[in-house]
């Protein structure tokens, strides 16, 4: 496998990332609205998820010169 993606797979990702964020900013922000504490939960779960996976896809945008597959 080669250390560097294809021009649409490289704009794959970005549509992930990109989306992703957008996802990550409504849950942010719904979080500070919500009264319910379960649905809070879950909200702060997806926040502390999509930030992980934003890092993860940022990572493999970015960092493609560690891979040795």
């Amino acid at each position: 496998m080669t250390k560097y993606l294809a021009l649409h797979e490289t704009l794959e990702v970005h549509e992930l990332l990109v989306f992703k964020n957008l996802t990550l900013t409504k849950s942010a922000t719904m979080n500070k609205l919500v009264q319910d504490p379960e649905l809070k939960a879950i909200l702060a779960q997806e926040v502390t998820a999509g930030t992980a996976f934003i890092t993860k896809l940022q990572a493999y945008l970015t960092d493609r010169s560690q891979r040795n597959e």
